[in-house]
């Protein structure tokens, strides 16, 4: 059955903390909606792209080689096998992330 999905009423109801929920499936990938105030640690998915879209606020994305910033309506794709963790700009972020089903993390230490 065909189901409209309010991610933006998910993000309103979300006001403190971080919740990283799938909310939808596309093929062989999930939809994820990301609400942080707060950084989420260094890591990275050795088996699958994650695309970032951000719909509210800015989303840090930091890598090795310095940080990326996303405002709204901006999307960008890390490769599966780079290192990166995320933050928000501000006091929060909403962000949409479209990855592998089953995607597999790796925690790492951060970059010197």
């Amino acid at each position: 059955m065909t189901q409209i999905i309010d991610y933006a009423a998910i993000a309103d109801a979300a006001r403190d903390g971080y919740i990283n929920r799938v909310i939808s499936s596309v093929n062989d990938h999930d939809v994820h909606i990301s609400v942080m105030d707060a950084p989420y640690r260094w890591h990275f998915h050795p088996n699958s792209d994650e695309t970032f879209m951000a719909i509210e606020g800015t989303l840090v994305i930091g890598f090795q080689e310095g940080d990326v910033e996303l405002r709204a309506g901006q999307l960008l794709t890390v490769p599966a096998g780079k290192p990166h963790c995320t933050r928000p700009g501000g006091a929060r972020s909403v962000n949409l992330t479209v990855e592998k089903k089953d995607a597999e993390t790796v925690f790492c230490a951060a970059p010197r």
